[in-house]
């Protein structure tokens, strides 16, 4: 059995007896003892309007390896046009045991928009899997009383944005810290205020995907065909860490630091957290993802064949630093973040910022005791990429060095308690070799959480 296989069947198993486990309440068992659950689905459905565009490959297809009737290597929109779609059904489970053990598991059906990295990818994913002693205080919260936690599973990093009030993502969240790494964490509160934390992780592959909704098809089976045709087009991508496919060792674990200062007001609705964050590994020669024939890290950055690496690609270190800064004033919600990466001695760096704001609404109707159109809350997001390195002088990937950027512009209204609906746009913006290129995408999603 492959190592992939095992970890998703291990994970199913450790769901459905976490599921199974009994619920008690306080007045029957102690504090000590007493099991909670929480379980959910959440099921979303999307109109999605994507642009059409398409840039010119410089590298030497041949005749047969192109889809029919194209001339030349393209990247084009991943799938233009009009698209009405259901994107994931998740089952979303949190545990507890008394005071001090918790466990999470989210795994997701058919998440279209998170395909990594091709429409081949599986149908079944599990997003988390974790277990948790102790206590590892929410952002901008100060505790009341010292704490600490471990976490062992697969699990977000520390400076991933999880109250996004878009259902889209920047061009940073989506490059650096998109998806959940696999290893052990834990957490120190120095006082209310400052807190530490550190992990030793697999670390997350180092690839490419399109920063809109859908990743885009590269290296898939279709491409071993005559005059292929994907499931979906190539896309506009960029560098990310993709998502962890299996248990893998290989050349050691990445280690991951950050500090940080939180306050809060005595009401709760003022506060700020700034966080400081580092990572450090060694890059893979190879690793193999599920949906393309493509290898990761090394591999690809040394392109096809290992036959048209990027200019000035030395060593295996992977390393990145940034910070994290959220503000909350009222119903005014901050959220900012810097990345700088180094990887194999080239160089990146990423800006994103997001400010949303809640607006109640005045009661008009109401279903089963319950207000309808509570509030909306609009957003705006605005994401950068800047590249310090060249590409190859032939490459497949000629948007792999493009200076990037994007904005989100989109609202959000609470339908219902667990019923929403989100109707936002994309613009991207970036510099190719001939000049400035677009495209952009609208989205609007309904979830529905029961």
């Amino acid at each position: 059995m492959q190592a992939s296989q095992k970890v998703h069947r291990l994970g199913l198993i450790a769901l459905l007896l976490a599921i199974g486990a009994p619920t008690r309440s306080g007045a029957e068992d102690s504090a000590e003892r007493t099991w909670t659950a929480d379980i959910d689905f959440e099921i979303k459905a999307h109109y999605r309007d994507s642009d059409e565009n398409a840039f010119p490959v410089n590298f030497p297809f041949t005749p047969d390896q192109l889809p029919p009737g194209q001339q030349a290597g393209e990247l084009r929109t991943v799938e233009p046009g009009g698209h009405f779609e259901f994107s994931v059904i998740s089952l979303i489970a949190d545990f507890g045991f008394g005071e001090h053990w918790s466990a999470r598991a989210k795994v997701d059906i058919h998440d279209r928009y998170d395909r990594n990295p091709t429409s081949d990818d599986r149908d079944i994913d599990i997003d988390e899997l974790w277990i948790q002693w102790g206590r590892d205080a929410a952002p901008a919260v100060p505790p009341a009383t010292p704490g600490a936690f471990v976490r062992l599973g697969k699990f977000a990093k520390f400076e991933r944005q999880d109250d996004r009030h878009l259902e889209s993502y920047g061009l940073v969240s989506t490059a650096f810290n998109r998806f959940e790494d696999l290893g052990i964490a834990a957490g120190l509160d120095l006082g209310s205020n400052f807190y530490l934390k550190a992990s030793v992780t697999q670390g997350n592959p180092l690839f490419f995907r399109d920063p809109n909704a859908l990743a885009g098809d590269n290296g898939t089976d279709a491409f071993l065909l005559p005059n292929p045709t994907p499931d979906v087009n190539s896309g506009i991508p960029i560098l990310y860490d993709a998502e962890i496919e299996d248990l893998d060792t290989g050349t050691g674990p990445e280690y991951g630091l950050a500090a940080g200062y939180r306050w809060s007001d005595e009401t709760g609705q003022n506060a700020f957290d700034l966080m400081a964050f580092a990572y450090q590994r060694e890059l893979e020669e190879s690793v193999t993802l599920k949906g393309t024939f493509y290898g990761a890290d090394l591999d690809f950055l040394r392109g096809p064949a290992n036959l048209f690496p990027y200019p000035g690609l030395r060593g295996d270190e992977k390393q990145e630093w940034g910070l994290n800064a959220r503000g909350y004033i009222g119903n005014l919600s901050l959220f900012g973040q810097f990345v700088e990466q180094e990887v194999a001695s080239l160089d990146r760096r990423g800006y994103e910022l997001e400010a949303s704001w809640r607006f109640e609404l005045p009661l008009v109707w109401a279903f089963r005791g319950r207000q309808v159109f509570s509030h909306v809350q609009p957003a705006i997001r605005y994401s950068r990429i800047d590249n310090d390195f060249a590409n190859p002088a032939i490459t497949p990937l000629p948007s792999g060095n493009w200076d990037w950027e994007k904005w989100d512009l989109g609202i959000r209204l609470l339908i219902l308690p667990g019923l929403d609906l989100t109707a936002e746009y994309a613009d991207n913006e970036f510099e190719t070799a001939a000049g400035t290129g677009n495209n952009d995408e609208w989205l609007i999603t309904l979830r529905w959480r029961i």
